[in-house]
Formats: C-alpha cells, structure tokens, sequence
C-alpha cells in the first residue's frame, strides 16, 4: 500500500485529512513538515498532507516557505473541520478531570468548557502526542484535547464531543507529489497555486494583478513573505480559481508573468467541491 506523509502522530488532525482524502493510502507519521517532505522526496511515502491554512489562526508558519524549496507539486487540497473532543483513561469520567494537555492552538479554543468544567489546562507538543501520553502514563483526573480518531488509536473514552467555544475552525491541507498531475481543463472545478516575484518597476504588483480583475479570475489567496530574511527579497503565493488552459487564466498569467522575475507554477489540482468560490463559473 501506498504511503501518505503528515506532520504529527497518529491521531493528528493531519492524519484525519489523510484518512478522509486518501484512505487507500497507509498514513506515515512524521516529526516536522520538512521529514514529510523528505519523505515523498525520497520515495518513502507517494503523497505528504500539509496543511496551509487555518480558518482561525492564518497561516500555518513555515509552510509557504517550504513549499517552492520542496521541488514538490500539488495534487490536491482537503479540508477538515477542527472537532476537540475531551479524552480519558479507560473508566474517567467528566466530573473527575481536572488538569488537560493540549497543542498550544487548541486550549483557547475551549476555554469557556474548561473553565465551566473547572479544569486547568497545559500546553504539549502536539495533540496526539498529548493522548499517546495520557494512554500510556496518565491518571484517571487527567485529559487530553484531541480528534476522535486520536481516542480509537490510543484506547482512550471519549468524555465531551465537539467543545470549542466556536463551531467554524476549520483547517485547508494541499497534498504534495513529485509529480505534477495536471486534471484535463473542463474537467471541474480546478485550482492553480503558484509563487512569484515582482520586477523592480514602479507599481509592478498592481500591475501584475490587474490581468485577473480584467479577466474576471477569482483569486482566493495572495500572501507575502520575505525570501532568506532580506527585506528586500519579497514573494509572493498565490491561490486562484481556474485552469491555466482557460482562456481567461492564460491571459491572466501571461499579464502577470511580463510583471515579473520569477513565476512558478506549483500545482493545478481538483477543488474542493465543498470549498469552491466559482469564480469562473
């Protein structure tokens, strides 16, 4: 079977997005996005899950930067809404948890059930690692803040379901490949994501984007960040609704790539049906 890398244990929402985008393939745990990366580098596993973006926290740090050093291309995307359930020993019940481990993200997500449940709360590494510790060395007044999955991989009770303060948390991965799989154009909704540097010329970013208003290409993400820590050294990423085989993409691209020094075409992948804005539609 083939593998499909994810940062984290099992039981990491990571591994969730792997389970539910691509259940044919075996999930392979990985300590850093960089070891998920190197693992479809190297021929250890088919497909890495990386997630992008975060619907209450931005941006997932790092990851725009590894993604154009990586030589990988994307494939796809998933979405997964972030449900934190408490977990417990075998036997625990709510009324006798008192302290929890979490990722750091996670604890204010649920501060209002912690607090009403009188529970104190403490930052781990990673969520799964936080169950994986509580399974094997935990108390019956202890919890952790993970996914149900978490709970069947580690033999732990589920004691409250779907605890955030807020039910809109959700979190966007892209699946990387060594390989571009290009869908046909027409075929559906597609995304294109891409990486781009503009020429040193008055207004040269307004100038570059102006194709996709004039063309009526939906643009759902356009982000900056600094190239080896030189203020002066600027890309820029970004999402968009279409094809570059559609007429109105290539003329967007072909306006974009005059305004720039660098342009490179990370991946053109199935939408989420689910996720998809329709701006070409």
């Amino acid at each position: 079977m083939p593998a499909i890398a994810f940062q984290g244990e099992l039981g990491a929402y990571s591994h969730e997005a792997c389970v539910a985008a691509h259940p044919d393939h075996a999930p392979l745990p990985c300590r850093t996005f960089e070891d998920a990366i190197t693992a479809v580098q190297t021929g250890a596993a088919e497909l890495a899950m990386l997630p992008v973006d975060n619907s209450t926290y931005g941006r997932v740090a790092d990851i725009h930067r590894l993604l154009p050093q990586s030589g990988l291309r994307i494939v796809g995307e998933a979405f997964v809404r972030v449900r934190i359930a408490l977990l417990g020993r075998p036997g625990a019940t709510l009324d006798r948890i008192r302290h929890v481990r979490a990722h750091l993200v996670l604890l204010p997500q649920c501060r209002a059930f912690l607090e009403r449940h009188g529970i104190t709360a403490e930052a781990a590494a990673d969520s799964a690692g936080a169950a994986a510790d509580l399974a094997a060395d935990g108390a019956e007044t202890d919890g952790a803040l993970a996914s149900e999955l978490a709970a069947g991989i580690y033999g732990l009770d589920v004691l409250a379901r779907d605890i955030e303060d807020h039910g809109h948390n959700t979190t966007r991965f892209v699946v990387m490949s060594r390989n571009a799989q290009y869908p046909p154009a027409g075929a559906g909704p597609t995304k294109t994501t891409f990486v781009f540097r503009v020429r040193n010329i008055p207004a040269a970013l307004y100038k570059a984007m102006g194709g996709f208003a004039t063309n009526g290409v939906n643009m759902t993400k356009l982000e900056s960040y600094m190239v080896d820590g030189q203020f002066s050294a600027t890309q820029f990423y970004a999402d968009i609704e279409g094809h570059p085989e559609d007429p109105p993409v290539a003329r967007a691209l072909e306006e974009l790539d005059y305004f720039t020094s660098s342009l490179d075409i990370l991946g053109v992948y199935p939408a989420d049906p689910d996720h998809f804005d329709g701006g070409l539609r």
